[in-house]
């Protein structure tokens, strides 16, 4: 009786996730219509998984999510014109050696560490810690897997953090970008070694993060730090300085 019971709930399950890809896949069609008519030129960078991705971030609203599309192409029409950010454009945040590509998760998704401590107000400005997160977040796209999860993981670790990397007008455009053109892109972020000074700023920072983002942002207890990593990462895939076994290697170098 439980195994026929657990049969049908088998196929009950997989009926309603047909159901739901039907739904995705016809609004995926409305929305290419949509953005075919306001951009003729654009189909190049039209494929379903990337519509996809910008239809959940407007729970599946094609209107909203059409949107928020056409702001993406615009904003990378312009800010990233050339389709990619060279390391010569980022040279300064390079030279801080703050961000690293670190293997991949129990889900296969690629993992950022960022080191706080490292960040600081260069002599390029906001545009060029925005160019830099581009060229960050770009590198770990790519390391994503084909027919695989969709999306990354990152480590923030805070230790040494203080006012001299402080930093709202940067950490805000960096949720924008975020948020706004690498929707449903990131899986979770581990904040760790947080100290007070960063949480008085997270007070700022929170009320701009939107609900799905602050569902994936999680503040590690020092006490456990190795077992909440392991339970996402295995030994072998984690930072020899939290108890793994892996080098970190500078983002640039990827």
């Amino acid at each position: 009786m439980t195994s026929e019971k657990e049969d049908i709930n088998v196929c009950f399950r997989q009926e309603i996730e047909e159901i739901k890809n039907h739904e995705e896949k016809t609004k995926i069609g409305l929305i290419r219509n949509i953005v075919e008519k306001q951009d003729s030129g654009c189909k190049q960078d039209i494929d379903d998984s990337t519509l996809r991705r910008f239809l959940r971030a407007r729970d599946l609203d094609v209107e909203k999510a059409s949107a928020m599309f056409l702001k993406y192409l615009k904003w990378k029409q312009t800010f990233v014109p050339k389709g990619f950010v060279s390391p010569s454009e980022v040279g300064n945040e390079i030279r801080q050696n703050k961000m690293f590509m670190q293997g991949t998760d129990k889900k296969g998704q690629p993992i950022a560490v960022v080191f706080g401590e490292r960040h600081f107000m260069c002599k390029g400005g906001t545009d060029e810690f925005k160019r830099f997160l581009v060229f960050g977040l770009d590198k770990l796209c790519s390391r994503i897997p084909d027919n695989g999860p969709e999306k990354f993981t990152i480590i923030g670790d805070l230790k040494g953090y203080g006012y001299r990397n402080s930093d709202v007008r940067g950490y805000l455009a960096a949720l924008s970008i975020l948020q706004d053109y690498y929707p449903e892109r990131l899986g979770k972020v581990f904040v760790i070694n947080a100290p007070y000074i960063f949480m008085t700023l997270w007070k700022i920072i929170y009320q701009f993060i939107d609900k799905n983002t602050r569902n994936k942002i999680v503040f590690v207890d020092n006490k456990r730090m190795k077992a909440t990593l392991l339970e996402e990462i295995d030994e072998c895939q984690l930072p020899e300085i939290y108890g793994g076994k892996l080098q970190l290697v500078p983002i640039q170098d990827c």
